[in-house]
C-alpha cells in the first residue's frame, strides 16, 4: 500500500513540475527561484490590461512603453547571475 501511495504522490509531483515550472525542484538555486518570480509578475501585469493600464497611469507613461518596459525587464530580472565558484 505505502508503495503504491509513493509512486502516485511522485507521479503528482512530477505532473506539477511538468505543467508549472516555476515550482522549483530541489536543485534550484536562490537566484533562479528569484527570477521566476519576477518574471512571472511582469507576464502577469503585462499580459493583464487593466494592471497595465493602471502602471501606466501611475507613472505617466503610455500603456506601450510601460509593456515594453516589463518585457526588457524580463529578460534579467533580478540582475546579472552570481558567480558559480569551480572548485
Amino acid at each position: 500500500m505505502s508503495s503504491e501511495l509513493r509512486y502516485t504522490a511522485n507521479t503528482q509531483l512530477e505532473h506539477l513540475h511538468a505543467r508549472y515550472t516555476g515550482t522549483g525542484h530541489a536543485d534550484l538555486t536562490k537566484y533562479d527561484w528569484l527570477t521566476h518570480q519576477h518574471r512571472d509578475t511582469l507576464a502577469s501585469i503585462v499580459g493583464h490590461p487593466t494592471l497595465t493600464s493602471y502602471l501606466a497611469i501611475a507613472d505617466g507613461e503610455s500603456i506601450g512603453r510601460v509593456k515594453f518596459e516589463m518585457t526588457e525587464r524580463m529578460l534579467q530580472p533580478c540582475g546579472p547571475p552570481p558567480r558559480k565558484d569551480e572548485d
